[in-house]
């Protein structure tokens, strides 16, 4: 996706970049018409949308589009969003990865939780059982909600088995 901004300085250009925050996305077929209105969604705000697919409503495999996005989220340290039926197919592929923790969600209060207390950088989405509007709304409460850090961290420390 290519970005469009306005004409402005060079202390703009920096303003807008230092604001952007880069999301990648990914879907099975099921999840990819819920896909695409996120990414119009997110597009409003000061987002860079990393779309690694499907492109289509053509059956596929979820597991390559769960690997590619949290490759990305693990190269950038960013967020990501995946998208599938039920989601839990997209979350346990994504969190085979060492730095990735994807959390299901299918409320704002799940969404804000699972950041809140868990660090949780990817965020699945049952496409089957939302409408666009709570999917927008969990999505909204996912990427604005902050990690507490102090007790929740020594907990998140443990997921990763080294």
């Amino acid at each position: 996706m290519d970005l469009v901004f306005s004409r402005g300085t060079v202390s703009n250009f920096e303003n807008f970049k230092n604001r952007m925050k880069t999301i990648h996305i990914g879907s099975d077929h099921a999840g990819y018409e819920l896909k695409e209105k996120l990414k119009a969604y997110l597009s409003v705000e000061d987002n860079r949308i990393m779309d690694h697919g499907t492109h289509s409503l053509e059956s596929v495999d979820y597991p390559e589009y769960s690997h590619e996005v949290a490759k990305g989220v693990e190269a950038d340290g960013s967020m990501g969003i995946l998208i599938c039926g039920s989601a839990n197919g997209v979350a346990m592929a994504a969190n085979k990865h060492a730095g990735i923790r994807a959390a299901i969600c299918w409320s704002t209060e799940i969404a804000s939780l699972a950041r809140s207390h868990n660090d949780a950088n990817v965020l699945c989405l049952p496409a089957r059982y939302l409408t666009d509007k709570e999917a927008e709304e969990i999505t909204s409460a996912f990427l604005s909600t902050s990690f507490e850090g102090g007790r929740h961290q020594r907990r998140v420390s443990k997921i990763a088995c080294n």
